[in-house]
């Protein structure tokens, strides 16, 4: 069967370095498990997000979270990253999909 691994880097931070609230996240969670049927989040230790801005390193915690879908709809991942980075104050978060197949 042909799925997809949607993969969401939160960032556990706002874009002004306020911490994002574990109820936030927890409600994110159970939010995309409710849609798709279950989602998975790395959340034991955050990832460290590096990039080069200019002559400095710009750094980010992050967790990851998956949900697995058989169709992606472009517009509805769209419109919930652009909601994200409102709702956390930042410039970009990524959200990629991966085809898998499951065995």
């Amino acid at each position: 069967m042909s799925m997809h691994v949607i993969e969401v880097l939160l960032p556990l931070d706002t874009g002004r370095g306020e911490p994002i609230p574990v109820e936030t996240i927890e409600g994110l969670v159970a939010g995309l498990a409710d849609r798709f049927g279950g989602a998975t989040a790395y959340t034991r230790e955050p990832a460290d997000g590096l990039w080069k801005r200019a002559t400095t390193i710009e750094r980010d915690r992050i967790i990851v979270i998956e949900v697995m879908v058989e169709h992606v709809d472009d517009a509805w991942w769209s419109d919930y990253r652009h909601r994200l980075e409102s709702e956390f104050e930042q410039e970009s978060i990524l959200i990629r999909a991966t085809a898998c197949r499951t065995l």
